[in-house]
């Protein structure tokens, strides 16, 4: 199931301020830019996908093994923006852009990025670029004060030249500690991606894989920018020049004894698959048609077509050509899925449930699968399905407990069954998770007053009552 949603607006900064945004605001370090949010979890247009968080799972653990961080819980995060970028931004997870899953025309060109961005995580560079700022901050602070102090010397002179003269140096000392720092983070940063690129390879190694991927797309960014390049000041810039990175790059990669070593098959063909998923999603049906012509036979032309028909045809057409999919390859869920998907979403609920079951089954640990079932459940309006459709709503929000959809839809199940105490308390969680801290406070004083006091649907929503969002100022 692909599911975009805009958690809150991308804030892009004038150009006087990027260099701090950039830095302080979500620490961000990006593959193939800057890139700039209002926050590090909310603030950007996410996507969500089962298929495609598995197969980016699948492509991540073993980096994250080699590198020491197998144990702590890296999530992949997929931006709903067309550009080809990837970014750490909090220690605990990898945003991607959905542009970067549709340009990588290989699994290898995707673990390289992946392998560069463990790099940061790998080498605490988030934390030491903390650490630099505040140091940074307290030098420019105390030269900015002296500065400050000069130019109101020089507004308290009694001769007029003096006092320009003494204004002029005053105000020169001012803007010199904001120039000097800009250049020595960025000097800082500059260091840490030439550190992250080395570990990327490292753990390439280390793993057996090729760094081909990784310096073939840092190249292309280099070839895109070279005339660009020209008239950039290297002083001012978060990354390393392009053709100078992709030459360092290049001197490391071909040390690696797995230069030549191409993608196993099966993962190439979950690669095509995935991209062609994301094609029938986010482009419109001539582009679609384009990318993905009749003559193409392929599992992933198909596939990409099918999900065309779907959201832009007939459903008869669609649910034909998916049924076609899972003959060809029955063990697939995520066919299944979008076969339950379609029906779901065209008022056919009760059609859905076979299909998802199966797709539940055959991918257990899919926890957007199980949302989908249990919402196929709700929606038949019968209460013994929404009686199963709570359990598996129930294991979804242990696993994510910010998961605004499951709890939408416990909270119908519960209402389907009489337990409006419940109800109200999945409705409350479903808010906060939301952002919504007055509804969801408003909510679970509601439940409140239908729990026993003191009862442990009690205390959870009395823990909303009381809840206190954190300042992020």
């Amino acid at each position: 199931m692909l599911d975009s949603k805009s958690r809150s607006r991308l804030r892009r900064r004038t150009p006087a301020s990027r260099i701090i945004a950039a830095l302080t605001v979500a620490s961000v370090v990006a593959a193939g830019g800057p890139t700039w949010a209002q926050d590090a979890t909310h603030g950007l247009p996410i996507i969500r996908d089962a298929e495609a968080e598995q197969l980016l799972k699948d492509y991540t653990a073993p980096i994250l093994k080699v590198a020491g961080l197998s144990r702590q819980n890296i999530q992949i995060v997929i931006i709903n923006d067309r550009s080809f970028n990837a970014f750490v931004a909090d220690g605990r997870r990898i945003f991607v852009n959905v542009g970067a899953l549709m340009q990588a025309k290989t699994p290898n060109e995707l673990i390289g990025v992946f392998a560069h961005e463990t790099g940061h995580l790998a080498g605490g560079h988030l934390a030491r670029m903390r650490e630099e700022l505040a140091r940074a901050e307290t030098s420019a602070i105390i030269a900015m004060l002296a500065g400050l102090g000069a130019a109101v010397a020089g507004a308290t002179s009694r001769s007029s030249t003096a006092s320009d003269n003494a204004g002029q140096l005053g105000m020169a000392a001012l803007m010199a500690p904001q120039s000097v720092l800009a250049h020595s983070l960025l000097a800082y940063q500059r260091t840490q991606e030439e550190q992250a690129d080395k570990a990327g390879v490292k753990f390439l190694t280390e793993t057996g894989q090729s760094p081909k991927g990784m310096y073939d797309t840092f190249k292309r960014f280099a070839d895109e920018t070279v005339y660009q390049a020209r008239y950039i000041d290297p002083y001012l810039q978060s990354h390393p020049m392009p053709q100078e990175r992709v030459d360092a790059l290049e001197q490391l990669a071909k040390t690696s004894p797995y230069w030549e070593k191409k993608d196993p098959p099966q993962l190439q063909a979950r690669h095509d698959l995935m991209r062609a998923k994301l094609s029938g999603f986010l482009e419109r049906p001539d582009t679609v048609a384009r990318r993905y012509p009749a003559a193409d036979t392929s599992l992933p032309a198909r596939y990409a077509r099918a999900i065309a028909a779907y959201r832009h045809s007939d459903l008869h057409t669609a649910v034909l050509q998916i049924d076609e999919l899972t003959r060809s390859d029955p063990g697939n869920p995520y066919f299944l899925e979008l076969k339950g998907q379609a029906l779901v979403e065209n008022g056919r609920a009760a059609e859905a449930i076979p299909s998802l079951r199966r797709a539940a089954e055959l991918a257990p640990s899919a926890t957007l699968i199980r949302v989908l079932l249990a919402e196929a459940l709700v929606a038949t309006k019968d209460s013994k399905a929404a009686a199963e459709a709570i359990p598996l709503l129930r294991v979804a929000i242990t696993r994510e407990p910010d998961m605004s959809d499951g709890y939408n839809q416990l909270a119908l199940a519960y209402g389907q069954r009489g337990d409006y105490a419940e109800a109200d308390l999945a409705s409350a969680q479903a808010a906060l998770a939301n952002g919504e801290v007055k509804t969801a406070r408003e909510l679970a004083a509601r439940a409140k007053t239908r729990f026993p006091t003191g009862s442990p649907g009690w205390v959870r929503a009395d823990d909303i009552v009381t809840f206190k969002p954190m300042n992020h100022n």
